[in-house]
């Protein structure tokens, strides 16, 4: 492909992805996976060069472009090669008009910008954007960081995880005797302390109300020794169906997966009603903390969508309170650094459930907030996380 084809190429695929998000389509990785399938003909260079432009029009504009082209032309008014490219050349982008502008450049929507917890600085914003590493958790159930550690001889511990490492960009560690063995997992190291801050033991039972793909419940069962109980349980049967696979690399054995109905979880939970020992809702959220992974979220989100969001977060933490027995705790994560999601979403519980007893989670990092701490990418290195955890009255 010549530049200007890999520049029209790109053009083409923001526009997708755009698409995509105002009508909650494909993510914008799927999209370019799919592109290319099409087009067997463009190379391992041509790929690459193309989903670089597409994941930097992306980062650049925080607003939903009007167009791929408005996109790429925002792009171009500081990069004079890539404005050359609009040279109107076959299989390329038609030649910039007279007056025609690109699209502005924002970190994060402007809607948005008075939504952020009011911890987050001015100087921190950029950050929301930086590239993320690559962290993995080690799966105690398989051994200790140290023997991962040999076998990853490029990694090193993540700064406030015991369980972490971090590679280098780009590492394929999937291709590591250490990934097929089940010794570690994928994993942002927030994540992985949203996971110890729930406190599990071998021999409890617990609850993971949002287990999606089972991230967290891995890390909850590793942290049980797989003892107890574990119900992994949520209302996407898709997302749900990849964590078996993923247990049995795990060698983990104590985990039942059920898939629950929209506002009928108590119905399908109805066993462990005032039983468990411990519930972690890591609840649907903006994903504001995770930009730095999935730009294009910043497109997928409205006011509307915002608050049925902040409406699911409250009613699922009400479940929880039903669920979890006298003297259990509840741990509540969103990867969101907005103030309604985090800790006015737990202001809000504590005032319908007075008699629970707000407790300091075991996350050395991060800021308190609230009845809670927040994790920040620019604060902490991590994905953005509030996390808050109480105690049921007895």
């Amino acid at each position: 492909m010549t530049p200007s084809a890999r520049l029209q190429a790109a053009i083409e695929l923001v526009e997708a992805i755009a698409a995509a998000a105002r009508e909650g389509g494909a993510a914008a990785d799927t999209l370019i996976r799919d592109y290319f399938k099409q087009r067997r003909y463009a190379g391992s260079g041509d790929r690459r060069a193309v989903r670089d432009l597409v994941y930097r029009a992306i980062r650049r504009s925080g607003e939903r472009p009007a167009s791929g082209r408005a996109a790429l032309l925002g792009l171009a008014e500081q990069d004079e090669d890539l404005r050359a490219l609009f040279d109107g050349s076959p299989h390329g982008p038609a030649a910039i008009e007279a007056g025609e502008s690109g699209a502005g450049a924002a970190v994060v929507p402007a809607w948005l910008l008075p939504r952020l917890d009011p911890l987050i600085s001015q100087d921190e914003i950029p950050s929301l954007l930086d590239r993320a590493p690559l962290d993995l958790r080690v799966n105690r159930l398989k051994g200790d960081r140290e023997a991962a550690a040999a076998l990853l001889p490029e990694a090193h511990p993540t700064p406030f995880s015991p369980l972490g490492l971090r590679l280098p960009e780009g590492s394929q560690v999937e291709n590591s005797e250490a990934w097929r063995s089940g010794l570690v997992e994928v994993q942002d190291e927030g994540s992985q302390l949203v996971a110890l801050a729930c406190g599990a033991t071998p021999g409890q039972d617990v609850i993971d109300l949002c287990a999606g793909a089972g991230g967290k419940t891995l890390a909850l069962a590793a942290e049980m020794g797989d003892r107890g109980r574990i119900i992994a349980s949520d209302t996407d049967r898709g997302r749900l169906s990849r964590l078996a696979p993923r247990l049995a690399r795990a060698g983990v054995t104590n985990v039942e997966q059920r898939l629950l109905n929209p506002r009928a979880e108590l119905d399908a939970l109805a066993d462990w009603r005032g039983m468990a020992d411990a519930v972690l809702v890591d609840a649907p959220c903006s994903g504001s903390g995770t930009w730095r992974r999935n730009p294009e979220t910043r497109w997928r989100l409205d006011p509307q969508r915002l608050a049925r969001l902040v409406e699911i977060q409250a009613y699922l933490l009400d479940v929880a309170a039903e669920l979890v027995r006298p003297g259990g705790t509840i741990t509540y994560a969103v990867c969101s650094l907005l103030a309604e999601e985090g800790r006015e979403q737990a202001l809000g519980f504590q005032a319908r459930r007075s008699s629970f007893v707000s407790e300091a989670t075991a996350i050395d990092c991060g800021r308190s907030c609230g009845p809670g701490r927040l994790l920040t990418p620019g604060h902490d290195g991590t994905d953005g996380f509030f996390v808050a955890r109480w105690r049921a009255p007895c």
